[in-house]
C-alpha cells in the first residue's frame, strides 16, 4: 500500500511507472484521483461495493436531494435500510432503529424503500460486471466479488486499469458510484473496498498484507458478528495481529470451527475462489411491526402471508426446505431464533406455517415482539417435495387447492384470492421494513431485497 512505481489515473486510465507526483496528479489529464502500488499491476480479485446504495438511486432520481441527509426506511418503529453520506456524518447507521436516526439527524429526508426499482439497479450493476468477466460473485444486492486474472489481453490493460473504466461505466450508465478493493483474496479485496469510500479505489498487496492488518481490530474479519466480537475481546484478541500469535489448533480448540478461519484471516490467507451463480442456502421473509405485538389473533395473520412469500419464491425457483426458521426480535431489540427440521423437503405455505406457528405458540408468555420472520434453510430440488403422508390424510387436498390457488394468482395476481389466515389483525398493514431474502452459499444475499449496505 502507499506510494509505489505502478502509477494508475483513474479518470483518463494512463498508466506509468515512478513515483506519484509531487502535486499528487495525474501528469495527462490533472486529476487527483491516482492510485498507486508495486503490484498494481499483477492483481486482479477485486470487491466492488456501491455506495450508499438505496440512498444513491433515490438522489439520482430526485436531484434535489442531492445535498440533503436521506434516509431509505419505514417508520418511527422501522429501521433504516440505507442512509447517504451526509447522514452519516451525523451518526446515521444501516439498521439503526428509525427514532434513533432521526434524533441524530431530524432534518434528514425519510424515503420509504423501493425494493423492485433497487433489484432492477443492482441487475443491472452485475450485467455490466459480467460484460467484463463471467467470474462474479455476487454477495447482495449491491456488491459482488470479481476475478479477472487472464482478462489483461481481451481488456488491453491489467485488471487495476479494467475496474477503474467499469466504476466510470457505471458512474454514466447507471448514475451510482461504486468503490473498488483489490487485492490477491477475497478476504483482503472485500476490506479494502471499504477503506475509502465513497468512490474509492484501495489496494491491499501481498507484501504488505500481514503488516495492515496486524493492527486493525478482530470486527475487522469478515464474519465476525458482535457476539464472536465480545468473546474474542474477552479472551484477549483485540487486534488481527493478537490472532496470528496464536497457532490455529489452539484456535480451532478455542472457538470451533471458526478458528481456523480466523488463523488463516489473520495471516492474510484465503483460498476461497470466486464462484459465480452459488447456490440459494435459504429463502426468507420478515416485517418490522408499526406497534409492539404479543398475542397469537395479532401475529398469526402476518405470519401466514410471510410464511405465503417464501412459499412463492420457493415454488419459483423450484426449490424445497427441510429445515423452517422462526426469527423474533423482542421490544428490547433481542433476536430468537428457533428451528425445526422436517421429515421431508417442502414448498407449500400450509406446512411452513403449521410448523412455524407451532414455534410461536412456544414464544407468546407475555413478552411483546417488534418483528417477525420466517425462512426455509436445507434447500434442495423440489423433485421430491412434499410428498403423500398416511399420518396426515389431508395434506394431498391442501396441496392440491394451494397449487390451485397458486394458477389463479400467476394469472389474476397475487390478491386473487386471500386465506382467511392472512386477513385480520394487523397482517395487511405491515411496515415498510418488510424485508425478503435469498441467502447465498457465501452467507450473504445475491437478490436480498432488504439488507443494503452496512458500509
Amino acid at each position: 500500500m502507499g506510494t509505489a512505481p505502478n502509477i494508475l489515473c483513474r479518470d483518463c486510465f494512463t498508466l506509468r511507472h515512478g513515483p506519484l507526483p509531487v502535486s499528487g496528479r495525474c501528469p495527462r489529464c490533472g486529476s487527483p484521483r491516482q492510485i498507486g502500488d508495486s503490484e498494481l499491476t499483477h492483481l486482479s480479485l477485486a470487491h466492488l461495493d456501491c455506495d450508499a446504495f438505496y440512498a444513491s438511486i433515490e438522489k439520482r432520481d430526485n436531484p434535489d436531494l442531492t445535498e440533503k441527509p436521506v434516509i431509505v426506511g419505514g417508520g418511527r418503529r422501522g429501521v433504516v435500510s440505507a442512509a447517504c453520506y451526509i447522514a452519516r456524518i451525523h451518526g446515521v447507521r444501516s439498521a439503526m432503529p428509525m427514532f434513533k436516526a432521526l434524533k441524530a439527524c431530524p432534518q434528514a429526508v425519510v424515503i420509504k424503500p423501493n425494493m423492485k426499482k433497487y433489484a432492477a439497479e443492482g441487475r443491472r450493476v452485475r450485467q455490466l460486471m459480467r460484460a467484463i468477466t463471467p467470474l462474479v460473485e455476487p454477495l447482495s444486492i449491491d456488491e459482488a466479488f470479481m476475478d479477472l486474472a487472464g482478462t489483461e489481453e481481451l481488456h488491453g490493460g491489467p485488471a487495476a486499469k479494467t475496474l477503474a473504466r467499469l466504476a466510470q461505466t457505471v458512474e454514466r450508465e447507471v448514475g451510482i458510484t461504486l468503490s473498488i478493493g483489490l487485492s490477491f483474496n477475497k478476504f483482503l479485496a472485500k476490506i479494502a473496498s471499504d477503506l475509502n469510500k465513497p468512490r474509492g479505489f484501495s489496494v491491499i498487496n501481498r507484501a504488505g498484507a500481514v503488516d495492515f492488518l496486524r493492527d486493525q481490530p478482530v470486527s475487522l474479519i469478515w464474519g465476525a458478528g458482535r457476539s464472536l466480537v465480545a468473546k474474542l475481546n474477552h479472551d484477549g484478541f483485540h487486534r488481527i495481529g493478537d490472532l496470528a500469535l496464536v497457532s490455529e489448533a489452539e484456535l480451532i480448540d478455542r472457538f470451533g470451527a471458526i478458528g481456523q478461519r480466523l488463523a488463516r484471516f489473520a495471516r492474510a490467507e484465503d483460498g476461497r475462489s470466486v464462484t459465480p451463480d452459488s447456490p440459494v442456502k435459504s429463502v426468507s421473509a420478515e416485517t418490522t411491526f408499526a406497534a409492539d405485538l404479543s398475542t397469537t389473533d395479532a401475529l398469526q395473520p402476518i405470519l401466514w402471508r410471510l410464511c405465503e412469500e417464501v412459499s412463492d419464491r420457493l415454488k419459483q425457483k423450484a426449490i424445497a426446505g427441510r429445515v423452517v426458521t422462526l426469527k423474533l426480535k423482542t421490544d428490547d431489540f433481542k433476536t430468537l431464533t428457533r428451528r425445526r427440521s422436517l421429515p421431508a423437503p417442502t414448498q407449500l405455505a400450509d406446512v411452513l406455517f403449521h410448523v412455524s406457528e407451532t414455534l410461536l405458540r412456544a414464544e407468546l408468555d407475555g413478552r411483546s415482539f417488534r418483528l417477525i420472520g420466517v425462512g426455509s434453510s436445507g434447500l434442495e430440488d423440489a423433485t421430491h417435495a412434499d410428498p403423500p403422508d398416511l399420518a396426515d390424510p389431508g395434506g394431498g387436498k391442501r396441496k392440491r387447492v394451494e397449487h390451485a390457488i397458486d394458477q389463479i394468482r400467476a394469472r389474476h395476481g397475487g390478491d386473487a384470492i386471500l386465506k382467511g389466515r392472512g386477513l385480520g389483525g394487523t397482517a395487511t398493514r405491515m411496515s415498510p421494513s418488510h424485508r425478503f431474502g435469498l441467502g447465498a452459499a457465501s452467507d450473504h444475499a445475491e437478490d436480498n431485497e432488504g439488507g443494503d449496505e452496512n458500509r
